[in-house]
């Protein structure tokens, strides 16, 4: 196999003699999610149909940590909550697994802006709920300890018997993250969950998010304002035009490596290509995007896959998906571009 060509091993692309580790990637399979030809629609008082997006098409692979950013009034919050069957589509299917949701379901967790905690209830409490709720005949000494296995990983031990009155933000968020794990979903959808804390509370709960994901290989679709958020948490970042019509415009590859953290990520060479890339979408291109989509034959069913960060690198197979390392049992192999 010479240079430049792809391997494949224990269910692993590879590119052999690549000079700069960049993730560990699998084989492409069937995706976890797959969304096709979403749009919603809203009747005014006239009569009239406005419509906030179309022609939606994305998908999210196992283990993957997907971003959803665009500007205010884009669809958003509505994508999410058409993913966790909290709101129908106008048009269009949303695919888990395989199957077509039709509502909400225990495998897919949601944490909203607020930590929205039942105040009645303690830590162990609110976490304890869930966990019942999905295992119905399980006694209360097994709820109770898959529960405190969950509050340590967000590190809440010693706190299982507090009131969310008697906790801070970030460690109401903290119960909220837990109590979402506990119930192991397929899925767990983020709606901007860290924008209404402080900045040093919401920078250590990135990496405690970064950190979790990457323990328990959790798939996870997330959406936020914060580029750098986007880019110290994403595998891959979707990119949305303006309302109304919204759309997606690009998906841009991560190339940063998996292990990276908020401290020194800034460092790396294709940091500031991807983060510049980011901000001249946000500012420039996405209010002109129709006329540039016009000129480059877009094709909104299969949106371009960039990856700004490799600009002057090797280029890279267009079909590998930077995705969290999977578990020690399976070969990694360094892919770069």
């Amino acid at each position: 196999m010479g240079n430049g060509q792809l391997g494949r091993r224990a269910g692993v692309v590879t590119i052999p003699d690549s000079p700069f580790p960049i993730h560990a990637v699998e084989a492409m399979s069937d995706p976890l999610i797959r969304v096709e030809g979403l749009a919603k629609r809203f009747a005014g008082r006239d009569g009239a149909h406005a419509t906030v997006f179309e022609n939606i098409h994305f998908s999210i692979e196992p283990g993957e940590f997907v971003c959803l950013i665009g500007h205010s009034g884009c669809g958003k919050t509505t994508i999410l909550n058409i993913l966790a069957g909290l709101e129908p589509a106008t048009d269009g299917y949303v695919f888990v697994g395989g199957r077509e949701i039709s509502g909400p379901s225990l495998d897919r967790a949601v944490i909203f802006q607020s930590h929205a905690l039942m105040p009645w209830l303690t830590v162990m409490g609110n976490v304890g709920f869930a966990v019942s709720s999905r295992w119905r005949d399980w006694d209360r000494a097994r709820v109770r300890a898959h529960c405190q296995k969950y509050i340590d990983l967000v590190t809440l031990a010693g706190a299982e018997n507090k009131r969310p009155a008697e906790l801070s933000g970030g460690m109401k968020q903290r119960v909220g993250i837990a109590r979402a794990l506990a119930i192991q979903p397929k899925m767990l959808l983020m709606d901007e969950p860290f924008s209404a804390l402080d900045a040093l509370t919401r920078g250590m709960l990135q990496e405690e998010a970064l950190r979790i994901c990457a323990e328990t290989s959790q798939t996870v679709f997330m959406i936020t304002h914060d580029v750098d958020e986007a880019i110290l948490l994403a595998d891959r970042i979707i990119l949305m035009t303006n309302a109304p019509n919204a759309k997606i415009a690009e998906i841009v590859v991560n190339t940063l490596p998996r292990n990276r953290n908020r401290h020194d990520m800034h460092r790396h060479p294709h940091y500031y290509r991807i983060r510049n890339h980011l901000i001249e979408f946000l500012v420039d291109r996405s209010r002109a995007f129709d006329e540039e989509s016009a000129a480059s034959g877009y094709d909104p069913r299969h949106p371009p896959l960039v990856r700004p960060g490799l600009a002057g690198d090797s280029p890279a197979p267009e079909h590998s998906i930077p995705a969290r390392p999977p578990t020690a049992a399976k070969p990694l192999v360094a892919v770069v571009k």
